[in-house]
């Protein structure tokens, strides 16, 4: 049976390597309780952590990064928050002095309504961040040749976004994201607008190497559900990807073998 059900292999972004291939935010969580607990179910092994809103001045024991277990845990800053790449770069060092890791997932919005990446300083910003080092995981729209122009700069994995950050509109446009996985050498992870289950199936099953969300189980009326729905979508779609699905027909074809069918009028 081994050999019919392989082990998948496993997910590499840099010199970093993981079995599970669901990302999760750590943010808009009810408690710091609830957060562990839903990461954990998930089953989750890298989780992102928005550098520019670490919570200051907590008790000792209490604090947000008590309730991550580094042990269990990669944790991955982002550079939420900057709206230009002079911004994101300031961040993405303190985020390396404080928390000791050279990995960055890299934002830089263009505007607040949308949230979208503006893809200039962008590029920059990677540019830059892979000469000093850095692992860049980084955001982008589902623009195919700015996807492939990331990678070019030096990106460790790109990230597209299925829809606006938060919206829970799923993947809008299918067609660039398969063409992004397609054309990529390097991971490919479906960023930010996932709204259930089925929204990770759909993104692993184009391709996608990994699924990063957040808001999908923070804002979920029951988060522990959403956070082993997630799980199960994100493991299914990419067993069903593997598994190579049935091109798509015009008209019927028949379950069952037509030949040697015993005629009724006979």
């Amino acid at each position: 049976m081994s050999d019919r059900l392989p082990e998948d292999e496993l997910l590499n972004v840099g010199s970093y390597s993981f079995r599970s291939r669901l990302f999760l935010g750590t943010g808009k969580y009810s408690d710091y309780s609830c957060m562990r607990d839903c990461l954990e179910i998930s089953g989750t092994e890298c989780v992102t952590v928005a550098v520019r809103r670490l919570p200051e001045d907590e008790p000792p024991g209490e604090s947000f990064l008590d309730f991550l277990d580094h042990e269990k845990f990669t944790i991955l800053p982002n550079t939420a928050g900057c709206f230009d790449a002079d911004s994101a770069l300031r961040t993405a060092r303190l985020a390396r002095e404080i928390l000791e890791t050279n990995l960055i997932k890299l934002e830089v919005l263009g505007d607040e309504k949308t949230l979208l990446p503006d893809p200039v300083d962008t590029l920059a910003a990677t540019e830059i961040l892979v000469k000093e080092g850095f692992a860049v995981m980084v955001y982008t729209s589902d623009d195919v040749r700015q996807a492939k122009r990331l990678e070019e700069a030096g990106a460790a994995a790109v990230m597209p976004a299925g829809s606006p950050i938060g919206s829970g509109q799923g993947i809008l446009n299918a067609l660039n994201i398969q063409l992004i996985c397609e054309q990529a050498e390097v991971p490919i992870l479906v960023d930010a607008g996932v709204g259930g289950a089925s929204d990770v199936s759909v993104a692993m099953e184009l391709g996608a190497d990994g699924v990063l969300l957040n808001t999908a189980v923070a804002g979920a009326s029951n988060p522990f559900r959403m956070a082993r729905a997630v799980k199960a979508a994100c493991q299914a779609g990419r067993d069903s990807f593997l598994a190579g699905r049935i091109p798509r027909r015009a008209v019927a074809s028949a379950s069952s073998p037509v030949q040697g069918l015993i005629d009724s009028q006979a």
